[in-house]
């Protein structure tokens, strides 16, 4: 289904509104793929949990270092929370894994923003996540610290990064390489939780 018919079909506007229409079947089946593993079942769960997170995030490292898309999107660089998950796993006496090798080259600016919000619109979802984390002890300041609320809030903290979305400057011809990105990033966490987890 190309972008065109994505809008009229959802009544949709704007490049999140869009996103969010042609990724809603990929995100639902990662979603329903977390919850059947149980991750806040026990400490040793939610340090796997850790981990696929760690393994997204440096996945995502060379496009919030990208110059073109942190000339798109204000603030990119504070927006990155891979050095929260390295201070969670350590809080749980887990330790870092050895720093990888991070991908380097040019980075495509479309496929960057699709990317981005799927990591973006995760911080939403991390208010459920962090009650669920608090029952196994853990907060804001301890183990859960990726998962914490921007100090503008989350609300804020996700339409500001909407609005630079949805401005971006991208050739109607490759809008669908931004939904190609989201997709590609929603099976990436994927097949972590699977690999993880089993």
């Amino acid at each position: 289904m190309d972008v065109e018919a994505l809008v009229s079909k959802s009544g949709l506007i704007g490049r999140a509104g869009r996103l969010k229409a042609a990724t809603q079947a990929t995100h639902e089946r990662l979603d329903r793929t977390i919850l059947r593993r149980q991750p806040f079942a026990s400490r040793e769960a939610y340090g796997r949990l850790l981990d696929v997170q760690l393994r997204f995030h440096r996945e995502l490292a060379l496009f919030y270092r990208d110059p073109a898309l942190r000339a798109l999107i204000p603030g990119l660089e504070s927006r990155q929370r891979f050095d929260l998950i390295a201070r969670d796993r350590l809080d749980l006496g887990l330790g870092v894994p050895p720093a990888e090798d991070a991908a380097h080259g040019p980075v495509d600016v479309a496929t960057g923003l699709g990317w981005l919000y799927v990591a973006e619109g995760s911080s939403l979802g991390a208010a459920f996540l962090l009650k669920e984390a608090a029952t196994l002890g853990l907060s804001e300041t301890f183990g859960a610290r990726h998962l914490a609320a921007a100090p503008e809030g989350r609300g804020r903290h996700w339409k500001t990064f909407v609005a630079a979305l949805d401005a971006a400057d991208v050739a109607a011809e490759d809008e669908h390489r931004v939904v190609a990105g989201a997709r590609d990033a929603f099976r990436s966490v994927h097949r972590h939780v699977v690999d993880l987890f089993g």
